[in-house]
């Protein structure tokens, strides 16, 4: 805690404290700076001010409260030497005074204090020059020496750490008092805690300590710090010049502010070249050159090198467009625990701990998702619609790009395309509120799907696009959906009879819906939940039966990492922004672990892979492959509102989003990047800009294969046909549909041996081993004819199952079961 700005005890009146002044002044030129410290009250006593005096003196502290100095603190890249920002209240960089160039400190102490190395804290023979000059003349003359400086500068720093408005103003301005009984009060206080500072410190750490504390300028703190920033240079490599101009400017540091007064400083540095002559420290010649030379910039003659010290994520602007990036990484900090207790004291961390973030940001893959972010729809684009991209690294979590086509400015002036709200985070980490996912949400009904012992392969009836919601399962998670019909629609058609595979590919509605109908629907929410689903405020995506086509809102960075665990083999790990923090002492803090886990069986992923990479024969075909093994999703809402791809590689996993950030506004009829658009799907902005980034930030990467999946999930359990030759139609269907398949009947009948109106054959053949839910066709008989021709309407049952298996059910890239894929939530094939 800050030592007090005033003591409690009796006040002293102005006779008074000069009166104790002149004492002490006395008793120091007799006896020294110490004895006189520890006799003044016995000299206060035997005059007529000794109980004021005496109170007043013995309640001044005696030891100095030094708190650690404010810091300024530092983000970099990934690569621990791209700065993308600094935060500080006082920009100040500390160093031992073995890296402060000797001239440097010899021209503080010249201009300072030219006693400082023979005086015991305070300097008597200045103090009454100072007051005879004060009271003769109408000038003013300090008498402080650097210790006293430094116990001041000290006080300052610890009543600006006070949290109460008032107490920090208060306690600041006692420090800074200079004039009537204050003033006189402050100067006792400061001389005798520089006495006893003195003895508890060397000379040299005295010094060291000052260079470090005082201001050096309007906005600068510390001689490395105004080193850095005035001259481009460390302090230890400062010269004559350099150093005469920083002494100068620590007695009124906005005044003297080579950047804010060059010619007030230019008076001051020569005042100092002067004393610097006198002392012996500069020759005449070098005294000459100097004062011949102005303070101003290099390129006008003079010898300043400015390196402005951006402060805040604004700055990250210039680094790839990183402020939206720096600004996330703000904001852990500022939220997470691992940084403290409370935000009060996260945000003083970051403000004054002089830290050292390393960040997961790739500068190479940052310009890469900026360029082509604002490639697909540029900033100043007319049409206004809005694109953000998430990169996060399959197996550690690491964001390793973040960008948007929006430009980042979190101030009051901010102009049109400028803004601080994030697209790609939570509303804690950016104040966006997330958008609609739309099928991108899909994978996770098919997680559910596998999981549940279901193939990909496995036939299912797309034909219903209306459900009472009572058809959901929502007993675990005790949801009431209510007793409501629902209906939703397909991109293209009415939907038919497919494979789970060509529904994915497809991207088709109703056999999600369908396919949802029939699995524990809260199971489908909590996968998404173990693999980081989440709403942008926090909450459990909802359980909803239109949530399965991803009605409600979610940030694209958690998209781009639950599909990461994908690409990972079911390890899930959470985005992480940081990697590494030390302190200003040197010490690694904890940061906020990706808590990586395996939220799917391997097998599962495999399939997952297998799935979504055959989306580039569907909606995704208008995207097409990368040149490696990818998979991916594309997300469509309703009226195109929102448009997304979420795909990945082994080593990448990348979300994009396109729409209007204002609201749920249709993205149709409209020419955006000069190219019109009639209606937007995910194929058409957010897919190419997926796929011109992850080429580009691909190359150089080696070629990684996903685990190839098993034939459990791609083709399920398969079942054998029955043989129902010779059943009746209706019985047969029967049986068939017991077994888990489904049934046609064949518009042409066929002569056969058996009964007229009872099935002749079916295709596939009985015996044919086939998946679950394929579609089995019955051949009606005509009864007998041509003996020839009715042979074959026996339809022994096959004794190679392998041969006989419908090609449209294997797994082979490219398969999908039967029957068309005519409808879905997201883009066609190509032809639109």
């Amino acid at each position: 805690m800050a030592t007090p700005a005033r003591t409690p005890g009796r006040q002293v009146n102005l006779i008074q404290a000069l009166a104790l002044l002149l004492a002490f002044l006395l008793m120091a030129g007799i006896g020294g700076v110490l004895s006189a410290g520890l006799l003044i009250p016995a000299v206060a006593g035997a005059s007529v001010i000794a109980g004021a005096t005496t109170t007043v003196f013995q309640d001044l502290p005696t030891e100095l409260a030094e708190v650690p100095l404010s810091q300024k603190s530092t983000v970099l890249a990934n690569d621990g030497t791209t700065v993308l920002a600094t935060f500080y209240l006082e920009n100040r960089i500390v160093v031992p005074l073995e890296q402060i160039s000797p001239i440097m400190q010899a021209a503080v102490v010249a201009t300072e204090d030219k006693r400082f190395y023979t005086h015991g804290g305070i300097d008597p023979t200045g103090m009454l020059r100072a007051a005879a000059k004060n009271a003769l003349t109408s000038d003013t003359e300090g008498a402080s020496t650097l210790t006293q400086q430094y116990v001041k500068n000290v006080l300052i720093e610890a009543a600006a750490r006070e949290t109460d408005d008032a107490t920090r103003a208060a306690g600041i301005a006692a420090a800074r008092e200079a004039e009537g009984t204050a003033g006189i009060s402050r100067k006792l206080r400061e001389a005798k805690l520089a006495i006893a500072l003195e003895q508890k410190y060397t000379k040299d750490e005295i010094l060291s300590r000052y260079l470090n504390i005082a201001q050096f300028g309007a906005s600068v703190y510390g001689v490395e710090a105004a080193a850095q920033f005035y001259f481009s240079k460390h302090a230890s490599e400062l010269n004559y010049l350099d150093a005469a101009t920083l002494a100068g400017v620590t007695q009124s540091p906005t005044r003297w502010d080579p950047v804010v007064n060059p010619e007030q400083s230019t008076t001051r540095r020569n005042v100092v070249l002067g004393l610097m002559l006198d002392q012996a420290l500069i020759t005449q010649a070098e005294y000459d050159a100097g004062i011949a030379t102005p303070v101003l910039p290099v390129a006008e003659g003079g010898y300043l090198n400015i390196q402005a010290t951006g402060l805040g994520c604004m700055t990250a602007n210039a680094v790839a467009s990183s402020g939206y990036f720096c600004d996330y990484v703000t904001k852990v900090i500022s939220q997470n625990p691992a940084f403290g207790e409370t935000e009060e004291v996260r945000k003083a961390l970051l403000y004054r701990g002089g830290l050292t973030i390393t960040t997961t940001l790739d500068p190479r893959m940052q310009q890469i998702a900026d360029e082509q972010v604002k490639g697909g729809i540029p900033v100043d684009d007319p049409s206004g619609v809005a694109s953000a991209i998430s990169v996060v690294e399959p197996g550690t979590g690491k964001i390793l790009a973040m960008a948007q086509n929006r430009i980042y400015n979190n101030t009051s002036t901010a102009g049109p395309r400028e803004t601080a709200v994030n697209y790609n985070t939570d509303s804690a980490y950016g104040s966006s509120k997330g958008f609609p996912p739309g099928s991108t949400f899909k994978p996770f009904t098919l997680v559910e799907w596998l999981k549940e012992g279901h193939s990909l392969n496995e036939v299912i009836d797309a034909t219903r696009l209306q459900y009472n919601l009572r058809e959901f399962n929502t007993t675990s998670c005790g949801v009431n959906l209510g007793a409501q019909q629902y209906k939703f629609g397909n991109a293209e058609g009415k939907g038919s009879i497919m494979s789970v595979l060509n529904a994915t590919k497809n991207s088709v509605n109703s056999g999600y819906i369908k396919m949802a109908s029939e699995l524990n629907l809260c199971a489908i929410f909590e996968g998404a939940t173990s693999l980081g689903v989440h709403q942008p405020n926090g909450e459990p995506y909802p359980v909803l039966a239109s949530n399965v086509l991803g009605s409600s809102n979610v940030a694209p960075l958690t998209m781009a990492a639950a599909f990461a665990a994908f690409a990972a083999n079911g390890n899930f790990c959470e985005p992480v922004a940081i990697t590494k923090v030390v302190d200003a002492t040197g010490a690694e803090l904890p940061v906020p672990s990706s808590n990586c886990r395996q939220a799917l069986e391997p097998r599962i992923a495999a399939a997952m892979n297998f799935a979504l990479g055959h989306v580039f024969e569907g909606t995704g075909a208008d995207v097409g492959e990368l040149d490696r093994p990818s998979a991916g999703k594309t997300g469509t809402t309703s009226h195109n509102e929102h448009t997304w791809f979420v795909g990945y590689t082994p080593q990448l996993s990348t979300a994009v989003w396109v729409g209007f950030s204002e609201g749920t506004i249709p993205v149709q009829s409209m020419t955006i990047n000069g190219k019109y658009v009639r209606n937007a799907y995910g194929s058409t902005i957010a897919g190419p800009t997926w796929k011109r980034f992850m080429n580009a930030a691909s190359e150089g990467m080696p070629v990684v294969d996903f685990s190839a999946p098993t034939t459990l999930e791609v083709d399920g359990d398969k079942i054998a046909v029955a043989s129902v030759v010779g059943q009746s139609e209706d019985a047969a269907r029967a049986n068939l549909k017991a077994q888990g398949f489904n049934v046609k009947t064949s518009e042409t009948p066929a002569a056969s041996s058996a009964p007229a109106g009872t099935v002749a054959a079916t295709s596939p053949a009985a015996g044919t081993r086939v998946a679950k839910g394929s579609v089995v066709t019955l051949t009606i008989s005509s009864g007998p004819g041509d003996p020839a021709a009715a042979a074959p309407a026996s339809n022994p049952v096959a004794t190679d199952p392998a041969a006989t298996t419908d090609p449209a059910t294997s797994g082979t890239r490219g398969s999908g079961g039967t029957g068309p894929a005519d409808g879905g939530g997201d883009k066609p094939k190509k032809g639109r």
